[in-house]
C-alpha cells in the first residue's frame, strides 16, 4: 500500500510495556491478564485480525505459518476496513499493531503489518 514508510509500524507484544506511538490491538480476542488500562489502547481493530476459523485452523502450529499467512492476506484484501486503515498509517508517524501471541515472528500483527508495507504477497 502506497503512503506508507517502513519507519511508520510497528509490531509489538500487549504483554510489553506502552512505550508511545497510536496503540492498535490486531488480535480478535482481548489477550489473557491485560486490563485495558494497562494496555493504554488507542484502538482496537478486531475487524482486521483473522477469522475465527483461520485462528482456530492455525494454532499458531509453526507448521501451519505459510499457509496462514496466504489465507489471512486473502482475508485481508477482501477487507474494506483494511484500505482505511492503512490510510490511518499513512496519516500517523508511530502506529503500534499490538498481539498477544508468544511467538513474535510468527503472528497475525506481522502479516498484517507486511501487508500494509505491500511485503510478501502479490
Amino acid at each position: 500500500m502506497a503512503g506508507i514508510d517502513a519507519s511508520q509500524i510497528r509490531v509489538r507484544r500487549i504483554y510489553e510495556a506502552p512505550d508511545g506511538g497510536f496503540r492498535v490491538l490486531v488480535d480478535r480476542l482481548w489477550p489473557r491478564g491485560v486490563s485495558k488500562a494497562r494496555a493504554e489502547l488507542d484502538e482496537w481493530f478486531k475487524e482486521a485480525a483473522p477469522s475465527t476459523e483461520l485462528r482456530q485452523w492455525f494454532g499458531h502450529r509453526p507448521e501451519r505459518w505459510e499457509g496462514f499467512t496466504e489465507r489471512y492476506i486473502r482475508e485481508l484484501k477482501d477487507n474494506g476496513a483494511v484500505a482505511d486503515f492503512a490510510a490511518q498509517c499513512a496519516a500517523r508517524p508511530d502506529t503500534v499493531l499490538l498481539f498477544g501471541a508468544r511467538n513474535e515472528q510468527e503472528n497475525e500483527a506481522v502479516v498484517l503489518r507486511d501487508y500494509l508495507l505491500g511485503r510478501n504477497f502479490t
